[in-house]
């Protein structure tokens, strides 16, 4: 199975001028693990609602193995699954019902979806919450019956948007490993702006910004396009107000010594050069996580991101 984003642009229009959600956007996808990685607002979930065929784009067009998914129509809902960022359910349903629900919208036999629940609730470790209503789970809890719901026609192609969102860490490791497992045979596309979600177990990633497809790779081709542009330095605790403003910096340690250790980012020669003058930098192997704060440098300015 091959998915195709042909040029595929989306356009909103308010009272005082017309916004370029997603902006030319092409990508062939395979199977595998694909990250689709970018800030909150960078247009991720609008392109995952065209490739549902939720939302249909103002320009371009999404193939299904050369097939318009417009003319497939039913064929193409059979073989995706999808996770909205949001989904929403009864507030009086019980797990087992909900996904009762969704199997029946699916058109799945009775008897085949008594044992896919029943699968699927062991394999995202709902089963002892089977009978208790979803309105009072935890968030976490909540997100694992989303990914249930997803995986319940066996998907060719899985679509997942923020799809940790309320998972603690021990849970995303769980589903990390579950999406690797899953994605053998099928293509999986998870949109985060999370960057340990996929760092280590996508096939591909695509950056997205402002609309556009910033830069698309393996981890590791991406993370090379950041040699020679990560160091850290160890300072005093005195000298750190004056470089917060000098120097680009994504993280910081307190170290058992009272020294502070930092690892910055450098974007120009002339960062290099105030780099040294004030520090004595180490270059350091980067990761996935420095080109994404380099290419958004807000980030840094958030206590929410993971690193």
């Amino acid at each position: 199975m091959e998915i195709t984003l042909d040029h595929i642009s989306k356009h909103f229009h308010d009272r005082k001028r017309a916004k370029k959600a997603v902006d030319d956007v092409s990508l062939h996808l395979t199977p595998g693990v694909w990250g689709l990685l970018g800030a909150n607002g960078s247009g991720k979930t609008t392109l995952m609602r065209i490739v549902c065929g939720i939302m249909s784009p103002t320009a371009g067009r999404v193939l299904c193995d050369g097939e318009d998914i417009r003319r497939l129509d039913g064929a193409y809902r059979d073989l995706i699954g999808y996770l909205p960022q949001d989904f929403g359910f009864y507030p009086e349903f019980t797990v087992e019902r909900y996904l009762a629900y969704i199997a029946a919208l699916k058109g799945i036999p009775d008897r085949t979806a008594a044992s896919r629940i029943e699968e699927l609730l062991a394999r995202v470790s709902l089963t002892d919450v089977a009978r208790k209503k979803i309105v009072k789970l935890s968030g976490g809890m909540k997100r694992r019956v989303g990914i249930a719901q997803a995986l319940l026609n066996d998907p060719r192609f899985l679509i997942l948007d923020e799809p940790t969102s309320g998972l603690d860490p021990g849970e995303r490791v769980r589903f990390r490993n579950l999406l690797s497992e899953l994605a053998q045979d099928r293509i999986v596309l998870i949109s985060t702006h999370i960057v340990s979600d996929i760092e280590y177990i996508a096939t591909r990633n695509a950056i997205m910004k402002d609309g556009r497809i910033a830069d698309i790779g393996t981890t590791a081709e991406l993370v090379s396009r950041m040699q020679g542009r990560v160091y850290e330095c160890r300072i005093m605790p005195q000298e750190l107000p004056s470089l917060e403003n000098r120097l680009h910096i994504i993280n910081l340690r307190n170290e058992p010594d009272g020294s502070i250790s930092l690892r910055c980012l450098l974007y120009d020669g002339e960062d290099r050069r105030e780099a040294a003058l004030y520090t004595e930098p180490l270059p350091a192997s980067p990761r996935l996580e420095d080109l994404y704060l380099s290419l958004f440098p807000q980030e840094t300015d958030k206590g929410g991101h993971d690193l």
